[in-house]
């Protein structure tokens, strides 16, 4: 990171914040995939659609992601693309981790 100032490191933490939470990644796996509303999101991961909508509320005020109200429902969709590229990147890492540990892991087993 270049020098920030100190306001501007706690909007990157809260950006991450926001982000680190299991079932906001779900929610915004979900969004990968095109926009959904509250009811849709909340079947697909097993939440209550008040939970969703608090999590959803989080997310849009951090600017991941956008709504647009269609009648009664309202929409929701990805609406900063460093999010898919963030997730994908770390995801990657995390795998290529995984891999080495099993690897060096294997290293160690006794053939029987």
């Amino acid at each position: 990171m270049k020098e920030m100032p100190p306001e501007a490191l706690e909007q990157v933490a809260s950006y991450f914040q926001v982000l680190a939470e299991p079932t906001r990644l779900r929610i915004l796996n979900l969004l990968r995939t095109g926009e959904r509303n509250v009811g849709e999101l909340a079947q697909a991961c097993g939440y209550t659609a008040a939970n969703v909508s608090r999590h959803l509320s989080l997310m849009t005020q951090n600017g991941l992601v956008s709504r647009e109200g269609r009648g009664t429902s309202v929409y929701y969709r990805l609406t900063d693309e460093s999010v898919d590229a963030l997730c994908d990147l770390v995801c990657d890492n995390i795998a290529r981790r995984l891999e080495r540990d099993t690897a060096a892991r294997a290293l160690f087993k006794t053939p029987r």
